[in-house]
């Protein structure tokens, strides 16, 4: 009897050791298989909305490649549309650039009193926003504001036509006209009250005169800055005017696209041997042989390679969470508080210089200018 017994403790035993080994071998299998990853973190976002208005106006094109160029090269993806001059199409852009997660938006409006409502969710989002070249009105979205010294271009040109004229000299009187541009443009009343700053004088005491009447700016306004809209409207006011003979000294032209139009009205029906001093703005390339040629007597240059790369900064220091640079803060309400803004300078440029500003410093090219 003890013998068995004996026989069958040691049997209990065996038993007991083999089931032991066989719990503990899934243990073992566990530690040896690899450790499931926690799931890794997305990536945050990098990505930067830039609404330009259009692609019908050269500059446009310019500004925006150029900062897409820039913000890709400084590790940036970039989300770049234009607005085809059309407001619902660029509110419905931004509110894509929005939904796509952007960080910062930049934005040249069409019309800087109709992107509120959009604006709006971007503040909700807690999404930047930097004015670019024009100021958005009536949003307190708007964080920044990047542009040329609006004010100093159209003084710029008021300076050029007096100098010009030797206003202060001269006997005269000597006849000018005027035209602006869009009138949802808040830079047009930048540029027209800098001009008017240098010529109202003038224009008080007799040595200008507006044979035309049409001296107001919302009537000299030209809507989307159109050459076909400028021409249109001076060639009813030559043929009211000057179809006599009458000389015209002067056209304050906000811009290039407008002076285009008052170029190819003088082309068409202009017989007074006295060619008028015509201003302009941006030195777009279709411009360029009229300058040349003294068609043009100058246009303001403002190199948006450096306000691209300003804004770049500005982005930049965005995504980064510190202060972007600014340089004025004074200067630009849009109607809740002043703007933040930076200020880049803009320059004359004439037949005399344009060489060094526009084809030395690698703007253009001459193939450029002469093919264009």
């Amino acid at each position: 009897m003890k013998k068995l017994l004996a026989l069958l403790l040691a049997l209990v035993m065996v038993l007991a050791l083999a089931a032991c080994g066989q719990a503990a071998a899934p243990a073992s299998t566990q530690a040896e298989a690899p450790a499931e990853e926690a799931p890794a973190e997305e990536a945050a976002s990098n990505l930067v909305g830039v609404a330009m208005p259009t692609k019908d106006l050269q500059r446009w094109n310019q500004d925006g490649e150029n900062m897409k160029s820039l913000l890709e090269a400084a590790g940036y993806e970039v989300d770049l549309q234009f607005g085809a001059n059309d407001i619902p199409t660029q509110v419905s852009q931004i509110e894509n650039m929005i939904a796509n997660g952007c960080k910062v938006l930049v934005i040249a409006s069409i019309d800087g009193d109709s992107l509120g409502t959009v604006l709006a969710q971007a503040k909700e989002a807690g999404i930047p926003v930097i004015a670019y070249d024009r100021l958005i009105m009536n949003s307190d979205a708007v964080s920044y504001y990047a542009t040329f010294d609006n004010w100093l271009v159209g003084t710029k040109q008021g300076e050029f036509i007096r100098d010009a004229l030797d206003l202060d000299n001269a006997e005269g009187p000597f006849n000018i006209e005027f035209i602006t541009g869009d009138p949802g443009d808040n830079n047009i009343n930048f540029f027209f009250d800098g001009a008017m700053s240098i010529l109202q004088p003038y224009l008080d005491n007799g040595k200008l005169v507006c044979p035309s009447g049409q001296v107001e700016k919302a009537v000299v306004a030209t809507a989307n800055w159109a050459t076909d809209a400028a021409q249109s409207r001076f060639e009813n006011i030559l043929a009211s005017n000057y179809a006599d003979g009458t000389p015209l000294h002067a056209v304050l032209a906000s811009n290039d696209s407008t002076a285009l139009g008052v170029e190819n009205a003088l082309a068409a029906s202009y017989t007074n041997d006295v060619y008028p001093v015509i201003t302009g703005q941006d030195c777009d390339i279709a411009i360029m042989k009229n300058l040349i040629e003294g068609k043009q007597a100058m246009s303001v240059f403002k190199d948006t390679r450096t306000l691209a790369a300003k804004v770049v900064e500005m982005v930049d220091a965005l995504m980064k969470g510190s202060e972007p640079p600014i340089n004025d803060t004074e200067t630009y309400d849009n109607g809740t508080g002043i703007i933040p803004s930076f200020l880049c300078d803009p320059v004359a440029c004439t037949v005399e210089n344009y060489e060094d500003l526009l084809i030395s410093s690698g703007y253009y090219t001459m193939d450029q200018i002469n093919n264009g």
